[in-house]
């Protein structure tokens, strides 16, 4: 399968989350590098995954910085008490690249009370660890793995925070090849509202035994001028 999309990095792609993005983005024809800090558990992982995958799919496990190195857009999955270990791991791999943030910074045993970390989000301080030239944005973290890892249309709505909107917009596209609606949520500032989210989905699906509670903007959206809007 020949294509011209960039290879993407899932750095913690053995996760719940990690895992079906790689499995959806390789379905769609993107070249896929499953990490893990385990290599071998990440070449495992992929070749499990490529059961699932059309004849032609291209997708490989190594370690998380080797998959980062390899890859030109990378997405970080990993739970928040790994985050700063794993982007200072990664920190030279994605050295003027793309990098999509996942996180959200759940301190058990109250994942459904948010609780900001010190730079506001997450993000933020992926921002503080990474070289500048890295551009960061962040995204799906109120989509339920457990969906976007089967066969079925997700009815969620994906947020998607950064300060560059040539970035946001790069991420919304691989969102709509993987089947999920992305929408520009303003910079990087911002995705506190996605991260505390989460912990708000987290109670809701508790409270009301939700299988995967997500958000769905409601209303007529009319897309955007390509050079209007933050």
């Amino acid at each position: 399968m020949s294509t011209d999309k960039p290879t993407l990095g899932i750095v913690g792609g053995t996760g719940a989350l990690g895992s079906a993005i790689a499995w959806r983005a390789a379905r769609a024809g993107y070249p896929t590098v499953i990490g893990s800090r385990d290599s071998e558990r990440a070449a495992a992982a992929a070749a499990e995954t490529a059961q699932r995958l059309p004849a032609g799919a291209r997708i490989s496990g190594l370690s998380n910085r080797d998959a980062a190195a390899a890859s030109e857009i990378v997405f970080v999955t990993v739970p928040y008490a790994s985050h700063k270990a794993t982007l200072e791991d990664i920190r030279e791999a994605v050295s003027g690249k793309l990098l999509v943030d996942t996180t959200v910074p759940l301190v058990p045993p109250k994942v459904a009370t948010y609780q900001a970390p010190g730079k506001g989000t997450a993000s933020l301080e992926a921002a503080e660890i990474l070289d500048s030239s890295t551009a960061i944005v962040s995204a799906m973290q109120n989509v339920a793995a457990h969906k976007l890892a089967e066969d079925i249309e997700v009815d969620c709505d994906v947020l998607v925070c950064g300060d560059a909107l040539a970035a946001r917009q790069q991420v919304i596209d691989i969102l709509a090849d993987i089947g999920l609606r992305g929408l520009h949520a303003g910079g990087l500032a911002n995705a506190a509202a996605a991260e505390a989210l989460t912990s708000i989905l987290i109670g809701i699906n508790k409270r009301y035994k939700v299988d995967g509670a997500g958000i769905r903007i409601t209303g007529e959206l009319i897309p955007p001028e390509p050079a209007q809007g933050a």
